[in-house]
């Protein structure tokens, strides 16, 4: 028989926490689910039953409630951030733009105008 996996002891400020996350509706789908699964866990619920019920694996399930455990909160929220990193921070965009906006001869350049290359 596989392990079984329980959320630990969590207090009523906790459970509260919890339950403002999941009635909340708003910010991240990722959080929403996290904390649905570490309630249901704390209300004894087994693992593959809160599997079925939020549409994951077991193990994933698993990942989440060890997580849980380890570092309590912090694990329901996504350390991922989205998209592509920028190539350019916002201060080297502005000097950028500064130079496209001037003329190649201001920067001792021998040409007229500026091309993509």
């Amino acid at each position: 028989m596989a392990e079984r996996v329980r959320v630990r002891e969590i207090d009523d400020d906790e459970g509260r926490r919890l339950l403002r996350i999941i009635r909340r509706g708003t910010g991240s789908v990722v959080t929403w689910r996290r904390a649905q699964m570490v309630l249901l866990s704390a209300q004894a619920m087994p693992v593959a039953k809160i599997a079925e019920v939020t549409f994951t694996s077991a193990d994933r399930v698993r990942d989440v409630i060890h997580n849980f455990n380890t570092d309590g909160f912090e694990s329901l929220y996504p350390k991922y951030k989205g998209g592509r990193p920028r190539t350019f921070t916002l201060p080297e965009r502005r000097e950028i733009k500064k130079i496209s906006k001037s003329k190649p001869a201001e920067h001792g350049l021998p040409f007229s105008t500026w091309s993509l290359a």
